[in-house]
């Protein structure tokens, strides 16, 4: 699994347990809890959008080596 793939998932699911930790703590009355899910939710955003940025480069890294290999 590519790096891009992995960051993109792992920070799928960060931003999925901020998003219950933050829900959990609104429900409960828990600041605490519900400030850790925001940021947890927004880290996991970060992550995500970080490993979408590396999968557009790998790619087009690819294309420009596939584009030099046929000159």
């Amino acid at each position: 699994m590519r790096s891009s793939s992995r960051d993109t998932s792992k920070g799928i699911l960060h931003e999925t347990k901020g998003k219950v930790k933050e829900t959990t703590g609104k429900v409960f009355g828990n600041v605490s809890l519900e400030t850790e899910g925001k940021a947890e939710k927004i880290a996991g955003k970060v992550q995500k959008n970080v490993g979408k940025a590396e999968k557009n480069i790998e790619n087009d890294l690819d294309e420009d080596t596939s584009r030099h290999g046929k000159y």
